[in-house]
C-alpha cells in the first residue's frame, strides 16, 4: 500500500482525535468518576492506534497501546485517577502530537524518544500482561456446533468439500489484533466460506480475545494450500489445521434456542470491520475552495462591467437579465462564503490545556470560560488568528492574574478568571479576551516607556489615560522585570497588533487598574469580497472599505483650522483631524482649491478622521486581490481590486492612515 496518498487524511483525522483526547482529559481531571468521558478517551485511543498501525507508524501505535492498557485498568477501577495519572496521560498526548508533527513535516515519525514515557506507563501498571488468557470464556479445545451449522457441514461433505477447523495464533508483539484478524478472514474467504469463529465477530472487533482464533470453514482447497496462504501473513506465530470429524463432532451438537444466531458469523467480519458511516460533511482541499472563490470573484467583476455598460442605456430585457445575474452572483457568493466559514472553536479548543499548563507552571489558579465557540469566520482568518490569541491569553496569565497570596490580600477569589468570547457584530467578528487580574498600571507603562527611550518624559505627561494604555502595543515594549519562557524578550503585543491589522482588523484595550483588562479584536467576516466606497483622488480612483466609514460630509474649505501644524475641522462639537489623500498618496494636484470639500469620515474604534476626496463614484462590491510579495508592506494600501472596465484600483488601509 502506498501510504502517502492517505497521509493527509490520516493527519486531519489524527488532529481531530488528539483534540478530542485533550478535551476529554481536561474533563476527566475535573470529574475523575465520569465513566462516559473515560470510555470516550478509550475509544479515541483505540481508533488512533488502529489508524497509526494501518499506516505503519509503529511508535505512535505502541504509545497508544500502552495508553489503552492504563485506561483499561482505570476502567476496571484497579487504578485511581489522580493528578499524576492525568499528567502522565497528557505527556502521552504530547508524545502523539510530536509524532504527528514529524509525519506532517517529513512523512515519517522521526526520532521521537518515548521510551521513558512507556517505561513510566509500565511502572504505573505494575504488572506484565498475561498472554493466552481467555477473556471471552470460550473453550479453546472444543468447538460446539448448533443444528444449522451441522446441517451445512454435512451437506458440504456430501458435495465433496472439505470441512476444516483452523487455529490461528497471533504473534505476541502484534499491536492490532483485530486488524490482523480481519486480514486472516479476508485471506480465508478467498478460499471458501467461514461458518463459525471462536471467539465471535464482536469480540474480535473489540479485541476482547487472546492471541488465538479458531475458525470453521468449508472449502475446495486442501489443508496445505490453506496453511501456506495463512503463514504468508505477517505477525502469525502458529497455524494448525485439522478436518472436522463429523460423526464424532455431531455427538456434541449444542442446539441454540435463539435461531437468529444460527447464521454464520464469520462471513460478516469483513463488512463490520471495514464499514464506514456516511457523514453529512465532506473534506475539501482549501486550494479548491480558493479556486471556486476566484471564479466567483471573476463573475462579480463581469457583473460590475455589465452594470457600467447598462448605464449607457438598454432595453427592458437587458435590465431584467442583469438584475437576475446580480441575484445569482450574490447567492453564489453567499454560498461559497458559507462553505469557507468554519466555527472558531477550532482555534478556541487549544486554549483550555494551555491555560492549565501555564497556570501550573506559574503557581497560579486560573479558570478559562469560553463563549461563542460556534461563531463562524473565514478559513483564512482561522489559520492566522491562533497566534495573536495565544499571546493575549499568555499575557493575561503572566501579567494580569495575580498570585494566589496577592489575590487573597485583595479580597479576590483565589482562582483567577479568563473569559474568551466570540460573536458577530454586523459584518465583523469580535473576539474578546478578558481577565479579572491586576489591570494595566498606566504610570508604570509611562515610566517604562521613558526608560526604554520610546518616548520622552514630556510626551508621556501630555498623553491621556487611553493613549498610555495604547503604548503596550509599541514595538519592543515590555514591563517584565526578568526574561523568562513567557515574557521579557520584547516580543509581545506589537506582534498581536501587526498580525490583526494585516488581517484587516483592529485591537482595542479596556482596563481598570486592580479590576482587570479586556482586549477586543475586531476582524472582517471575509478577506475576499467586501463592500466598498469608490472615490476619486486626483486622476486615480480608490476603494475605502465600507465597514471603516462612519459618514460622508461636505464642508467649506474656510472651516479648516491648524492645530500644532495639523489640519482639523470642527464637526458637531468634535475635533476631526483631516487627511489630504492627494498629498498622502501623491495622487497628483487637482485643479485649484474647491470651495466645498467632500470629506469621508473614517473610524478605527473610537478614533475618527476625515479623508478629503475629489469626488464620490459610489458603493460597489469589490474583490480584494493581493499585491504579491514584491509590493507587500506598502503603507496605506491594503490590496487592489479590478474594476469593471479592467482598470486596477488600490484599496486604502484605513488603520494605517489613522
Amino acid at each position: 500500500m502506498d501510504a502517502n496518498q492517505f497521509r493527509d487524511i490520516f493527519l486531519e483525522e489524527t488532529a481531530e482525535h488528539l483534540q478530542s483526547l485533550n478535551d476529554c482529559l481536561l474533563g476527566l481531571e475535573k470529574q475523575p468518576e465520569d465513566r462516559e468521558v473515560l470510555d470516550e478517551i478509550f475509544r479515541v485511543s483505540h481508533t488512533l492506534k488502529g489508524m497509526a498501525g494501518t499506516m505503519g507508524f509503529t511508535g505512535m501505535a505502541e504509545l497508544t497501546h500502552d495508553m489503552e492498557s492504563l485506561l483499561d485498568e482505570i476502567r476496571k477501577q484497579s487504578i485511581k485517577v489522580n493528578t499524576g495519572i492525568i499528567d502522565l496521560l497528557f505527556e502521552c498526548l504530547d508524545g502523539l502530537q510530536a509524532y504527528a508533527n514529524n509525519i506532517a513535516q517529513d512523512g515519517v515519525e522521526g526520532d521521537v524518544d518515548n521510551r521513558s514515557l512507556i517505561k513510566r506507563l509500565g511502572m504505573v501498571l505494575g504488572r506484565t500482561e498475561k498472554e493466552d488468557c481467555p477473556e471471552g470464556g470460550h473453550s479453546q479445545t472444543d468447538i460446539e456446533f448448533n443444528d444449522h451449522e451441522a446441517v451445512v457441514m454435512d451437506k458440504a461433505r456430501r458435495q465433496g468439500l472439505n470441512c476444516l477447523i483452523i487455529k490461528v495464533k497471533l504473534d505476541k508483539n502484534c499491536m492490532l489484533k483485530s486488524a490482523r484478524a480481519f486480514i486472516v478472514f479476508n485471506t480465508l474467504e478467498k478460499k471458501g466460506d467461514i461458518i463459525k469463529s471462536v471467539p465471535g465477530v464482536e469480540e474480535i472487533e473489540d479485541e476482547k480475545f487472546d492471541r488465538t482464533i479458531r475458525l470453521v470453514m468449508i472449502t475446495q482447497s486442501g489443508m496445505d494450500e490453506i496453511e501456506g496462504s495463512l503463514t504468508s501473513i505477517s505477525e502469525i506465530e502458529e497455524v494448525e489445521i485439522r478436518e472436522v470429524n463429523l460423526p464424532d463432532e455431531i455427538d456434541n451438537f449444542n442446539v441454540y434456542e435463539n435461531e437468529t444466531k444460527n447464521h454464520a458469523q464469520g462471513t460478516g467480519i469483513k463488512e463490520r470491520v471495514s464499514k464506514s458511516v456516511t457523514g453529512k460533511t465532506v473534506r475539501v482541499d482549501i486550494d479548491r475552495l480558493d479556486n471556486l472563490m476566484n471564479l466567483v470573484s471573476e463573475l462579480i467583476i463581469i457583473k460590475t462591467r455589465l452594470e457600467e455598460n447598462r448605464d449607457g442605456g438598454g432595453d427592458t430585457g437587458t435590465e431584467d437579465t442583469l438584475e437576475y445575474l446580480e441575484r445569482v452572483t450574490t447567492n453564489l457568493h453567499d454560498a461559497v462564503m458559507k462553505v469557507r466559514m468554519v466555527p472558531i472553536e477550532r482555534v478556541f479548543n487549544r486554549f483550555p490545556r494551555m491555560v492549565r499548563d501555564l497556570s501550573r507552571d506559574l503557581g497560579k489558579e486560573t479558570r478559562l470560560f469560553m463563549y461563542g465557540e460556534e461563531t463562524e469566520v473565514d478559513r483564512t482568518v482561522i489559520d492566522e488568528i491562533g497566534d495573536p490569541l495565544i499571546h493575549l491569553i499568555r499575557n493575561s496569565i503572566d501579567h494580569g492574574i495575580e498570585p494566589i497570596e496577592e489575590r487573597n490580600k485583595l479580597g479576590k477569589p483565589p482562582e483567577g478568571k479568563i473569559v474568551l468570547k466570540a460573536f458577530h457584530d454586523g459584518n465583523t467578528v469580535v473576539i474578546e479576551v478578558e481577565d479579572d487580574g491586576r489591570g494595566i498600571h498606566t504610570k508604570k507603562i509611562a515610566q517604562k516607556s521613558v526608560q526604554s527611550g520610546l518616548y520622552s518624559q514630556q510626551q508621556v505627561e501630555e498623553m491621556g489615560e487611553e493613549e498610555l494604555v495604547e503604548l503596550i502595543f509599541s514595538p519592543g515594549f515590555s514591563t517584565a522585570g526578568r526574561v523568562s519562557d513567557l515574557s521579557g524578550r520584547g516580543v509581545g503585543l506589537d506582534v498581536v497588533k501587526t498580525k490583526i491589522e494585516s488581517l484587516g482588523g483592529m485591537v482595542e484595550v479596556e482596563s481598570r487598574y486592580g479590576m482587570g483588562s479586556k482586549f477586543i479584536i475586531r476582524l472582517p467576516l471575509t478577506l475576499a469580497i467586501i463592500q466598498a466606497l469608490m472615490v476619486n483622488v486626483g486622476t486615480e480612483s480608490y476603494a475605502i472599505p465600507l465597514n471603516s466609514i462612519k459618514e460622508i460630509v461636505t464642508m467649506e474649505h474656510t472651516k479648516i483650522k491648524n492645530v500644532q501644524n495639523k489640519e482639523v475641522v470642527l464637526l458637531r462639537e468634535e475635533i476631526l483631524p483631516i487627511i489630504r489623500l492627494d498629498r498622502e498618496l501623491n495622487a497628483g494636484d487637482h485643479a485649484g482649491i474647491k470651495e466645498e470639500m467632500t470629506i469621508v469620515v473614517v473610524k478605527k474604534g473610537e478614533k475618527l478622521a476625515g479623508m478629503v476626496v475629489d469626488g464620490l463614484i459610489g458603493q460597489q462590491e469589490i474583490v480584494i486581490k493581493s499585491l504579491g510579495k514584491y509590493l507587500s508592506g506598502i503603507r496605506h494600501i491594503a490590496g487592489a481590486t479590478i474594476l469593471g472596465d479592467g482598470r486596477v484600483s488600490m484599496i486604502l488601509d484605513v488603520n494605517a492612515f489613522l
